[in-house]
């Protein structure tokens, strides 16, 4: 009697999670690409579209918790299609604002959506994946955001080349909504509940320690915040996601203003640097996994593949902003990016690994703070520029990132919280 072989729907799970990562990049980027036909349209600055920017990352970062906790509260079967359809309708009314205090509106309500879904999301994984594979799996997740990142730029600039800057919100809007019928019809909360899973695969799941079911308890708050490794991750993350922003949100705008690109070659050549980060996403994840798999030394596996990272983001970030060679900069921009999204699976693994069926609150807390240092990124930026010129974000960039790899020296994957 042969066996039966395990079926496979924790990795549809897995690649639905990929395409929800994907929009949310999407969206976002959907800004930052239409951003100087807009100024040019509306009569915006940098400043004013720095507060634009921060309006979402603000609501972004204070909502973080909040919806961690609806995924907690309702499960993602039903959180996930909510929150995907609400930031989708304020991705489409983003086309319809006209003035800056609209804009910021819409941008910050949209912030509240999207503010659930790496909680969630996260959540959504941790009673389907193995031990030794949420280094990947964050990283895939976290590659189809940048991917989704790197594609949206020459669509955008397609789009608004035949059409004006209004109708990609609108294209990009109604995915959402496609996505949200999906993965209610074929996601469930525990994979025993999944028709789709037999009994191999379940054996596979539940020996390869992913969280089991369980009696909902209340989120132990007090020894979440009092966690030493808490108060090394959130800071790192801090730093991480400031970086982030200024690559996101206005790296496009930079080559068009500081670089001097027209439209179709900044669309080209702003997709680099995220097509270089999507490979950062998948190979740092990957290899965090194959040392722990090597090793069984977590933090090794962790702590040391996410300081490389971090410590060649923070090399690569000087040339790029100092040289005076176009191509050079956009090449050493890539490799900056790439190191930088290299730490970045690694870093979402840890509240798996530290955090079992509190892992949705614990990596909302930890989003929360990071999208705090992605708010003060973008409202800083436009007075940076403003000031002092483009080079300057771009070297905070580096001395972030170096900061960031001290930090993680004191980062403990292996003592778990409750």
């Amino acid at each position: 009697m042969t066996l039966a072989r395990p079926t496979r729907a924790r990795h549809v799970v897995l690649w639905m999670t990929v395409a929800v990562y994907m929009l949310t990049y999407m969206d976002r980027v959907v800004l930052a690409a239409a951003t100087p036909d807009m100024r040019k349209e509306l009569g915006f600055d940098l400043i004013t579209m720095g507060r634009i920017a921060a309006a979402f990352q603000l609501s972004y970062a204070l909502f973080q918790v909040p919806g961690g906790l609806l995924g907690d509260k309702l499960g993602p079967r039903r959180a996930l299609p909510l929150i995907v359809i609400w930031w989708s309708a304020f991705t489409s009314m983003t086309a319809l604002a006209g003035t800056a205090t609209v804009m910021i509106a819409v941008r910050f309500l949209f912030g509240i959506g999207e503010a659930g879904a790496f909680p969630i999301a996260t959540r959504s994984l941790s009673r389907w994946m193995l031990a030794a594979e949420r280094g990947y799996a964050q990283g895939i997740t976290h590659a189809g955001s940048r991917l989704g990142s790197a594609i949206t730029p020459p669509i955008v600039a397609w789009l608004i080349l035949h059409y004006g800057w209004r109708v990609p919100f609108w294209v990009f809007g109604a995915l959402g909504l496609v996505w949200a019928v999906a993965w209610y019809l074929y996601y469930r909360d525990s994979p025993d509940e999944h028709a789709g899973v037999n009994a191999a695969e379940l054996d596979l799941i539940h020996a390869g320690g992913a969280v089991r079911k369980s009696v909902p308890t209340k989120v132990p708050w007090g020894q979440i915040l009092s966690s030493p490794t808490m108060l090394f991750l959130c800071p790192m993350y801090f730093c991480y996601n400031y970086c982030l922003q200024v690559y996101i949100v206005w790296y496009p705008t930079y080559l068009r203003e500081s670089r001097g690109m027209t439209l179709t070659e900044m669309g080209f050549y702003a997709s680099l640097p995220l097509l270089a980060g999507t490979a950062g996403d998948l190979l740092g994840g990957w290899c965090s996994d194959r040392v722990l798999k090597r090793t069984s030394n977590i933090n090794l596996a962790r702590r040391w593949v996410a300081i490389a990272g971090f410590l060649v983001c923070a090399a690569a970030t000087v040339p790029a902003a100092l040289t005076s060679n176009v191509q050079l900069s956009v090449i050493c921009s890539s490799i900056a990016f790439f190191a930088l999204e290299w730490t970045v699976g690694v870093s979402w693994a840890v509240p798996l690994d530290i955090g079992g069926d509190f892992s949705g609150s614990i990596s909302a807390f930890m989003n929360m703070c990071g999208n705090l240092g992605g708010t003060l990124s973008s409202f800083a930026l436009g007075y940076m520029v403003t000031l002092w010129g483009w080079n300057v974000p771009f070297l905070v960039t580096g001395g972030l990132t170096a900061f960031a790899a001290l930090l993680y020296l004191k980062i403990d994957a292996s003592r778990r919280i409750a």
